[in-house]
C-alpha cells in the first residue's frame, strides 16, 4: 500500500511531467501528439481495498524528446524560411543550413543555430527537413560532400519536402535505405501564405511508424495531413494535383484570351463561367486577387510552375499515358519564362497567352 502523501507526491510528479510537454493554453490534441512523438509512455493503475486505496504511475521516457526536437532544416527558400520559424515557434531546436546567409540570420534571429554545412546540421538532429528548389540539389546535400549522410544519427528521420522528380525519390529514399538510414517524403500543398499561417497542406509518402513519428512534426507547418501511401507517394500525389492545376491555367487563359478576341467583355465571360464547372478553377480562386488586379507578385512563381508540369510530362513519357493538354501547357510556361514572366505570379500566363494573340 502507498501512502495517501506518497499518493499526493507522484500525482503533482505526473501533473509536472506532462504540463512540461504542452503550455498549459494548447489543446488535448498537442498533448497526445506530445506524448506519441517524444515517445513518452503514461499507464494509471488503481485498486481500491475495504479501507485503501492505491495508486501506480508507471512512466517510461525515451531519449527522444518530441517538443524539445532537434531539426536540421535544410532550404530557407520562399516556403522553407517561414515552415522553419513555425518549428521554432512551437519550440523544437532548429540547425538551419542555406547558401542563402541572410535567410539563414533571419532564422538565427528567431532563435536558430547556423550550420555551415548539411553534415553539421544533421550532426546531432533527431529530424532532417529538407525543401529545396530541385532534386540534384537534394541530392547533393544528402549524399554529397560535407552531406547529411556524413554524419546523420541511424535513429534519425530524414524528411524531404521538396517537390522534385518522383524517381528521384524513390532512388534516393533506395541509396539512404541501403545506408541504414529512414526517409520518407512529404510535400506541401498550397502557398507561402499558408507556409507563413502554418496551414500547409501536407501530403506525406512514408510507413505507417515514420507517419506517426513525423506528424506532431509535420503538423507544426501545416493544418492537414493526407497520408499518400508508402515512401515516395507523397511526391506522386502532388504531382498529379499539380498536373491538373497547372494545366487547368493554361486552360483558363485560353478561354479568357478566346472570350476578348471574339470581342467579349471578359468580366460578363468570367460571370457566366464562375457559375459552372469551367469556372470553378483560377477563376475565382488564383486570378481575382493576382492577374486580375494588376498584381503579379508571386505566391507560386511561373519558373516553379513550368518545372512541375515538365516532371509530370517527363512521367507520362516514360509511363506512355497521352498529356496532351500538358505538352501545350508547358509551351505556354516556357514562353512566359523566357519573356522576363519566370519570377511573376503563375497566373500571369493570362498576360502571356494575350500577348502570343497580339492583344
Amino acid at each position: 500500500m502507498i501512502p495517501t502523501h506518497a499518493i499526493l507526491v507522484i500525482f503533482v510528479l505526473s501533473c509536472l511531467i506532462l504540463s512540461s510537454l504542452v503550455n498549459l493554453n494548447d489543446t488535448n490534441d498537442q498533448i497526445s501528439d506530445a506524448c506519441r512523438v517524444f515517445e513518452h509512455k503514461l499507464q494509471i493503475c488503481s485498486k481500491t481495498d475495504e479501507n485503501e486505496f492505491s495508486i501506480v504511475i508507471i512512466l517510461s521516457m525515451s531519449d527522444r524528446r518530441v517538443f524539445m526536437a532537434t531539426i536540421a532544416f535544410l532550404g530557407l527558400g520562399q516556403m522553407g524560411s517561414p515552415m522553419a520559424n513555425n518549428l521554432l515557434q512551437k519550440g523544437h531546436s532548429l540547425q538551419v543550413f542555406d547558401v542563402n546567409t541572410q535567410a539563414v540570420d533571419a532564422l538565427v534571429t528567431q532563435g536558430a543555430t547556423a550550420a555551415q554545412t548539411p553534415a553539421e546540421a544533421a550532426a546531432s538532429a533527431e529530424f532532417i527537413i529538407t525543401m529545396l528548389p530541385n532534386g540534384d540539389i537534394v541530392r547533393q546535400v544528402l549524399l554529397g560532400e560535407k552531406g547529411v549522410c556524413e554524419t546523420v544519427s541511424s535513429d534519425a528521420l530524414v524528411i524531404d519536402m521538396s517537390t522534385i522528380h518522383p524517381l528521384q525519390t524513390d532512388a534516393l529514399i533506395r541509396e539512404l535505405q541501403e545506408k541504414g538510414i529512414n526517409m520518407m517524403d512529404a510535400p506541401v500543398g498550397r502557398t507561402s501564405v499558408n507556409a507563413i499561417d502554418g496551414t500547409l497542406l501536407i501530403l506525406a509518402g512514408g510507413t505507417d511508424e515514420q507517419i506517426a513519428r513525423a506528424r506532431p512534426i509535420l503538423m507544426c507547418m501545416g493544418n492537414e495531413l493526407v497520408e499518400a501511401g508508402g515512401p515516395g507517394m507523397g511526391i506522386r500525389v502532388k504531382l498529379i494535383n499539380n498536373y491538373m492545376s497547372i494545366a487547368l491555367n493554361a486552360l483558363s487563359s485560353e478561354a479568357a484570351v478566346l472570350c476578348e478576341s471574339l470581342g467579349l467583355n471578359l468580366d460578363v465571360a468570367i460571370k457566366v463561367m464562375s457559375g459552372t464547372a469551367a469556372g470553378k478553377g483560377h477563376f475565382t480562386t488564383t486570378w481575382p486577387g493576382k492577374v486580375l488586379k494588376g498584381d503579379l507578385s508571386p505566391a507560386f512563381m511561373v519558373d516553379l510552375a513550368l518545372k512541375d508540369l515538365r516532371i509530370a510530362v517527363d512521367v507520362a513519357r516514360k509511363t506512355g499515358a497521352p498529356l496532351n493538354m500538358g505538352i501545350a501547357a508547358e509551351s505556354y510556361y516556357a514562353a512566359a519564362s523566357q519573356d522576363g514572366k519566370g519570377r511573376q505570379d503563375w497566373s500571369a500566363l493570362l498576360n502571356q497567352v494575350r500577348q502570343q494573340a497580339g492583344l
